[in-house]
Parts: C-alpha cells; structure tokens; sequence
C-alpha cells in the first residue's frame, strides 16, 4: 500500500453512489486522473459495484474495498474482486484475513495502541481516521515511537486542502463526497468533473 499511494495519492472514496451513475462517476474520475477507488461496503449495491468497476477498469486501476469491517465482509468483498481492503479502525477479524490471506489492506487508526496492533500484523502503512479532525503534528507525532509507519489521511479531505496534507507528511489522501460536487453529480456534468480533479492532481505533482 505504500508504494501504490506513494504513486497514486488520491483514492476516490464511493459510499452511496447510485448504482446507474457508478460507471459514469468513476470514469470521469479517471479521466482526470485518479487510478484507487474504493467502494464502501455499507453502500446498496457494494458487491455489484466492485464486480462493475473490477471488470471496466481492473487492467487499469485498483478497486478496493472499504468499511470491511468483519469477516464475512471480507468474504464478500473478496468474491467481489476487490484488489485491495479499508477499515474505519483497527479489526482484528479483518486484519487476521488479510494477513492470512496476503491480501492488501489499509486499516484505519487513531491512537498509538491502534498503530501498534497493526504493526503486529505486519502492516505500516495505515489509514489516519479521522485526519481532518487531529492536529497538523500527530503523524509526525506517531512516527516518533513509530519510525516506520506511513500514514493516508481520511475524513476532512477536499480537493483544495489536499496539499495541507501531504505537506504535513501523509503520501496519501482518500475523499469521498467531496471529490465531486453534488451539483455536478445530478446534473451529470462529468466533464466538468474530470476537469476539477485533473487541475487538483496537477497542483500535487
């Protein structure tokens, strides 16, 4: 997970898309740029989803899956095709699976005996949750005791403070609502879509 964030940066977070607007969503946030989408698996219609965007664009971007927050989740977002897994927070169901499996994962913590559990599963590079919400420190705070760890920022993310981030030492960042305006969602301007991200990931490069 570090190497693909640390090429990528930005993972497209779909929680409640419609099902009819799934293609059309994540394609224009392709064109502009964006290759790690994530599809929460609380979200109607998560497990068709991951199917619909593994089968478009598996040879071209990773599709993963997140909110697994159990095993049977994991079950289904593995038969999904999901390439790679999220949580919330630190779950041990979720990090055994995936550590028995070889499966990649990004979980998600907040505190240093949140780091620390998942260092005992083998995994450094985690997901910072809520991120907008910690000081601008507490990652460097982390690696402090945690010399090794990298973290993905979550929660707060917009695509004009994405910079804020990764100046503060996150190599990645996952948006979710924030991606695309509402507006340009239910009138379907994903053009102008494709535009804003493209101009974003310009800016970070």
């Amino acid at each position: 997970m570090e190497q693909i964030f640390r090429k990528h940066k930005i993972c497209a977070i779909l929680r409640n898309i419609p099902l009819e607007k799934t293609i059309d969503y994540v394609t224009a946030a392709f064109k502009g740029g964006i290759r790690l989408f994530e599809v929460a698996m609380n979200s109607p219609h998560a497990e068709k989803q991951i199917q619909m965007l593994v089968e478009r664009f598996g040879d071209k971007a990773l599709i993963g899956a997140g909110t697994v927050i159990n095993k049977e989740l994991c079950l289904k977002a593995r038969e999904a095709g999901a390439q790679f897994f999220l949580t919330p927070s630190v779950v041990i169901e979720t990090l055994e699976f995936c550590a028995s499996n070889n499966i990649k994962l990004l979980p998600g913590v907040l505190t240093p005996t949140d780091v620390s559990t998942c260092l005992s599963y083998g995994y450094s590079t985690l997901k910072l949750f809520p991120a907008g919400d910690m000081p601008k420190n507490y990652i460097k705070s982390l690696k402090g005791p945690f010399d090794n760890t990298n973290y993905v920022a979550v929660g707060g993310v917009r695509l004009d403070n994405i910079s804020d981030y990764l100046s503060q030492g996150f190599i990645g960042v996952g948006i979710g609502s924030n991606l695309i305006p509402k507006d340009l969602v239910e009138r379907e301007d994903w053009d102008k879509a494709s535009l804003l991200i493209q101009e974003t990931i310009k800016k970070i490069s």
